[in-house]
């Protein structure tokens, strides 16, 4: 008996739900680390808070929607995890509760148009490319676009580079090491093409033929996190069917990415998939930790003089797959590279996600005091592996006048071994 939950009123997601529940011994450790505990200061927006709401709900003795704004403020950053003594796998509750709860949670018509507008922009890039553009005309008429879809505006890069189009194999050079499948991500393709070009060409320059499946679509992050299910399963079956089964690797060059394709086991829980999602998980890692095991084959040139590099953790990368060491020895291999680590860099930059969209002044907020520890390191360069912390830094550290360039890891090497 797990406890007062009745599990099977929630369907396959009812069990991890309830032993999450269960682990917390409401000791109050995940405050501190907790972002919008920071910034909002309420028992409610912790993770203790939320558990407790989460479990009255689950249990029937509380409504959903007293739950929905406390769940909703959630970045889903995951910062709780490391610092929980007893082990609550908050990823088991939060994500899974969003998916159950998402029929009774009540949203104004602007609320889900921008959710409906984004579920169809953002995981499709011919399609978000299209929606930017767009953008450029909505800005011209502001105060006419309904208050709930601006956020969406007020994101919007002025503009974005050329669409690069992969190959579905990118050979090795020198002698094999290895032979790896990437994701190429979503927004990614249309923000920053140039962080999948580096990660193709810093593998093959270590001896990894690169194999890109044609077939793949979206990681199913974005619906998973939000809460719709449906449409993240879809994503998920699309993927393991696309990715092949003889490489290495399956290899992720974004932290929301991997960490999504990390729970494919509980997305698809219940599912004739459960187990194909399980064996699939197992295979995928983020580039960084790959070409650390590997070992790289030739070293970085680096560039003249020192340059200072300080480093920002993706959530998803250091919380939710527990990567932190590999991309920072990356760094380190650079000849005259200084690394730095930046002040509070357990706490979100505000990106997550949409969360920049449902939650633009916390956001907004996290957003700027991240730009401020970055820029108060003195680097010249901040890398992450992760491109909504990408789009975030660069948005905010641009809006302080801080000239510091905002790089992938990836970008960083690739230009350390003078390819462009």
């Amino acid at each position: 008996m797990l406890h007062a939950i009745k599990t099977e009123n929630h369907g396959p997601l009812g069990e991890p739900m309830a032993k999450a529940v269960q682990a917390c011994v409401h000791c109050g450790f995940c405050l501190a680390a907790c972002p919008t505990y920071k910034e909002l200061g309420q028992e409610m927006d912790t993770p203790r808070g939320r558990i407790v709401l989460m479990k009255q709900v689950l249990e029937g003795g509380l409504d959903w929607t007293a739950a929905q704004p406390h769940v909703d403020r959630c970045l889903g950053c995951l910062a709780c995890e490391p610092a929980c003594p007893s082990g609550v796998s908050y990823r088991d509750l939060v994500s899974p509760f969003r998916a159950v709860a998402q029929p009774h949670f009540r949203r104004t018509p602007g609320e889900k148009l921008r959710r409906w507008l984004a579920s169809q922009t953002l995981p499709f890039p011919a399609r978000f490319r299209l929606a930017l553009a767009g953008a450029k005309l909505g800005r011209l008429f502001r105060p006419l676009v309904p208050s709930a879809l601006r956020p969406m505006l007020d994101l919007a890069p002025a503009s974005v580079p050329p669409a690069v189009s992969l190959k579905q194999v990118y050979p090795a050079k020198g002698e094999r090491r290895g032979r790896v499948a990437l994701l190429a991500g979503c927004a990614q393709q249309v923000l920053d093409p140039d962080i999948n070009v580096a990660t193709i060409e810093v593998l093959t320059r270590n001896g990894v033929e690169v194999i890109v499946p044609p077939e793949q679509g979206c990681c199913g992050g974005l619906a998973w996190h939000t809460g719709d299910l449906p449409t993240a399963q879809a994503f998920a079956r699309r993927n393991l069917d696309a990715f092949p089964a003889d490489v290495d690797a399956i290899l992720t060059n974004a932290a929301g990415c991997g960490s999504a394709m990390h729970e494919y086991h509980l997305i698809l829980r219940g599912t004739p998939d459960e187990a194909r999602a399980d064996a699939l998980r197992q295979r995928v890692v983020d580039v960084s930790v790959y070409l650390i095991r590997l070992g790289l084959r030739e070293a970085p040139a680096g560039a003249s003089g020192k340059v200072r590099i300080a480093y920002h953790d993706a959530c998803h990368l250091a919380n939710a797959q527990e990567v932190r060491r590999q991309p920072r020895d990356l760094l380190r291999a650079i000849p005259g590279a200084e690394l730095c680590e930046i002040a509070e860099g357990h706490l979100c930059c505000g990106s997550a996600g949409t969360y920049n969209l449902d939650q633009p002044e916390v956001a907004s907020s996290l957003g700027a005091q991240k730009a401020r520890a970055v820029a108060a390191t003195g680097a010249s360069v901040v890398a992450t592996g992760n491109i909504g912390c990408l789009t975030q830094l660069k948005t905010h550290l641009e809006k302080q006048g801080a000239a510091v360039q905002v790089r992938h890891t990836m970008q960083v090497l690739r230009d350390a071994y003078g390819a462009k």
